[in-house]
């Protein structure tokens, strides 16, 4: 596979096929309220900050995507609020006029069946040459470790900071941000938060949502608090923060 990697800046035309891209991501990932104040508006606003690869025997169909935002933080902590954080800070950065003075990855996509193919720390190499080259010092993300869905009930405080005998993480996206340069700093207890009423958490997962308590769901990081007589469900996902120097 001959690999070509560019900003959205840069080839514009690619935005419906990226969008379209297949992808693995469950269906309740999508209703994060945040996530509408960046995807609704990347494609015009921060088209240096979003990357799509395609292959050269087929150009212009999308093989992986990277996005990733700039924000301000003023404050030596990394948020508690991880990735929703990043996006409102990103927002309000905008809209006010304040110069960005960080910038995270939000989130990279490997089509469907291109996935375990080594695509991944490709494209991660990406964002941090482009946040390189687009004037920072470092690249932070908000990691969604991607073997913890299958111990959904471990702390991630726990989970995240568990290491192989040859001291690098058990968990395989962390390990790859690792061996990329990047630090493990700490967990964001309250990255992502979706609520929804029992009938949406139903239509996004499938499952009937008919007791109250713990729900674990396919993919999820960790369980679903479910109040059957208020008739709402909320997810509240860890990320792990990771700062990646870049100098």
């Amino acid at each position: 596979m001959a690999l070509r990697i560019t900003t959205l800046a840069e080839r514009p035309e690619l935005v419906g096929a990226m969008w379209a891209m297949e992808n693995s991501w469950p269906e309740f990932m999508f209703h994060d309220p945040m996530a509408a104040l960046f995807y609704d508006v990347c494609a015009e606003a921060y088209p240096e900050f979003v990357l799509v690869a395609d292959d050269d025997a087929d150009p212009g169909t999308p093989v992986a995507k990277a996005f990733s935002v700039p924000f301000t933080w003023t404050r030596d902590e990394l948020p508690d609020g991880g990735w929703d954080s990043a996006i409102l800070w990103a927002w309000d950065a905008r809209q006010t006029g304040v110069k960005a003075d960080r910038v995270t990855a939000l989130e990279i996509t490997v089509r469907t069946d291109l996935l375990g193919t080594g695509l991944s720390p490709v494209m991660l190499g990406a964002l941090r040459d482009n946040a390189a080259r687009l004037g920072f010092t470092e690249l932070l993300a908000p990691v969604r470790p991607n073997a913890k869905h299958l111990e959904p009930r471990t702390p991630m405080a726990e989970y995240a900071f568990r290491t192989r005998p040859d001291g690098l993480p058990a968990d395989p996206w962390l390990r790859v941000h690792v061996r990329a340069g990047g630090t493990i700093v700490k967990v964001a207890p309250r990255s992502m938060t979706i609520s929804g009423t029992l009938a949406e958490w139903r239509e996004w997962t499938g499952l009937p949502f008919d007791t109250s308590g713990r729900v674990e769901v396919p993919k999820g990081l960790c369980p679903v608090h479910v109040d059957v007589e208020q008739d709402h469900a909320v997810y509240v996902e860890p990320n792990v923060w990771v700062r990646h120097p870049l100098s």
